[in-house]
């Protein structure tokens, strides 16, 4: 249990770390050109890392990291621009709400993790405090945005567990500067013919690119993938809803902000969801046999045993 709450911990880097980017974005960088900005996010994380790991992908790993590179980066930061000109971020943010069911459900047919009942209910409760705290009001809703956001969460969710199933044979650091260097490279042409040419960066500006390029991504999707490879996709799902979580808290603590009442009750029903859905210890009739020398994990058929270590691992935890 010890080490299931150490991956946990490690792993609720990314979703803070991401909601922390909601002030800094609106503060200090440039809110007309996001293609840009998701560009310059992306490409300076992924290079980073390749810097600290100095690997480059070898054999099935060049194309498996440009179809991550697509469905966790590139992919998925069009589709939350789109998503963001047509929707409020309320109703985004909600929508992507869904993404630990989606998990769930994509690791039953890929990596053979069933879902089970607390899990299941912790994202049910996860989801209705994110709605508490989000939809304050009738908001009007445009259907392509709704489409765009549910497309980015569902490609996201299959990205995710994709480097759950792949990610076994490769060094976290280096598989994750991969992702993030043919995201980044699939959105640079796409930012030059939608948004003409690269905004002009005032020193703030560069400093906050510097921590969401370095903090919220290099580090936060570090933590992320490591945390999938130690954890169930149900507890990491769930986990990613303290996204939302600290983008509220952030609000009020930073931006002077009122938290409401029905925050707080959604508050506290996120946290009890992330509660329900965290991994538990197995009992002794659950083991392995014993020809097999060691208990089975919690992740069940679809994980390898952590005393394997995957290469890399241990870099990032």
């Amino acid at each position: 249990m010890e080490a299931a709450l150490r991956w946990v911990l490690i792993t609720a880097v990314a979703p803070v770390a991401w909601g922390t980017t909601y002030y800094v974005t609106h503060t200090y960088l440039p809110a007309e050109t996001p293609l840009y900005g998701a560009t310059v996010r992306a490409l300076p994380a992924g290079l980073l890392l390749l810097a600290v790991r100095r690997e480059l992908p070898r054999g099935s790993w060049w194309w498996k990291a440009a179809v991550l590179g697509v469905l966790n980066m590139g992919g998925f930061f069009a589709l939350v621009y789109v998503a963001a000109q047509l929707l409020p971020t309320s109703t985004a943010s909600t929508i992507m709400a869904a993404s630990p069911v989606a998990m769930m459900l994509i690791a039953w047919a890929l990596v053979a993790e069933r879902p089970g009942l607390l899990p299941l209910l912790g994202a049910a409760a996860g989801i209705a405090g994110v709605c508490l705290m989000l939809l304050t009001g009738s908001v009007s809703v445009d259907a392509r945005g709704v489409l765009a956001s549910v497309a980015a969460m569902l490609m996201s969710s299959l990205g995710y567990i994709l480097v759950k199933r792949w990610g076994a044979g490769a060094d976290v650091l280096a598989s994750t500067s991969w992702q993030l260097i043919a995201g980044g490279l699939l959105l640079l042409p796409l930012a030059a013919v939608v948004e003409g040419a690269p905004p002009a960066l005032d020193g703030p500006a560069v400093l906050a690119f510097g921590y969401v390029a370095v903090v919220a991504t290099a580090v936060a999707f570090a933590a992320w993938f490591t945390g999938l490879r130690h954890l169930p996709a149900a507890t990491v799902g769930l986990v990613g809803l303290l996204n939302p979580v600290t983008g509220v808290l952030l609000g009020t603590l930073i931006a002077g902000e009122s938290l409401t009442l029905r925050q707080v009750c959604g508050l506290v029903l996120v946290l009890g969801g992330i509660l329900l859905g965290r991994p538990t210890a197995r009992r002794p009739d659950e083991a392995r046999p014993s020809g097999a020398g060691r208990p089975a994990g919690p992740t069940g058929a679809g994980r390898p045993p952590e005393s394997a270590g995957a290469p890399g691992s241990s870099t990032a935890g």
